[in-house]
């Protein structure tokens, strides 16, 4: 099932995300980043000069065979890993020459990240849990933006309640919440819908496409799932650390038609 696109407003007035340096309407740009482990004939090529930009308010899947350099690629792109080569530019800002302090602060202000164990801690309320992000850093909770998110993620009658109190999928939509509360120029799901069952997994895709259309949110989701990545509005295909193959707008099947060729 597909969401009906809406008419998206402006990231920069409903998401809250700072327009400064977002040249041409780009959220991240990846310049020639490579990325490799260890050292001389044990040394791995996770990523071999991927270049790659991500629009505003885009929906982007990444999918491809194991040890093809996916999760490596957002590890990088979201300032959780350095690579050995190239830029990776949040705005005007290069993640990839921060020092930690500075590169903590930024992505605690502007990178949200979405992870299939949820990880929410167990003695907060949802609430508590949505908000974790604002308080570590000292900052003050947007009550307006707060209440937006609760209504979109449809948990209004739960938002007192603890994880344990809640079903999978409403803990991942609380997971998905506190990922944006800090309005992020950038989200990252890592398999967002991995642990879930079909209908549930169908309910989450829907809000992430909905925060992308109805909210200007920039999406950029790990994936094996053709069907879930049907939902974005590109897909990027990866093998060997670089982007092989990519499709705009396609149904589940020539997404998993094409991702079953580079698996042979």
């Amino acid at each position: 099932m597909r969401l009906r696109r809406h008419n998206r407003t402006s990231s920069a007035n409903v998401a809250g995300h700072d327009p400064s340096g977002l040249e041409d309407g780009v959220a991240i740009e990846l310049r020639n980043v490579a990325r490799s482990f260890g050292r001389g004939q044990n040394t791995v090529h996770a990523l071999r000069g991927v270049s790659e930009t991500f629009a505003v308010g885009s929906f982007t899947a990444v999918m491809g065979p194991s040890g093809s350099g996916k999760s490596t690629l957002i590890q990088c792109a979201a300032g959780l890993d350095r690579p050995n080569g190239g830029q990776v530019m949040l705005g005007d800002v290069e993640l990839s020459r921060l020092k930690e302090p500075r590169l903590t602060e930024t992505r605690r202000k502007h990178i949200g990240f979405i992870f299939q164990a949820f990880n929410l801690l167990p003695a907060l309320d949802a609430r508590q849990n949505i908000v974790l992000p604002v308080r570590l850093d000292g900052g003050k909770v947007d009550e307006a933006w707060l209440h937006v998110l609760v209504q979109q993620i449809g948990l209004q009658e739960r938002i007192h309640q603890r994880p344990s109190q809640l079903s999978g999928g409403q803990q991942q939509r609380v997971a998905i919440a506190r990922a944006l509360v800090s309005r992020p120029r950038v989200v990252f799901a890592d398999e967002p819908t991995g642990a879930l069952d079909t209908t549930t997994a169908r309910n989450i895709l829907e809000l992430l496409r909905s925060t992308v259309d109805s909210l200007g949110q920039t999406m950029i989701m790990v994936t094996h799932d053709p069907v879930a990545a049907s939902y974005a509005d590109r897909v990027l295909f990866l093998a060997d650390g670089k982007v092989v193959d990519r499709v705009t707008r396609s149904p589940a099947e020539e997404i998993a038609s094409r991702l079953t060729r580079l698996e042979r």
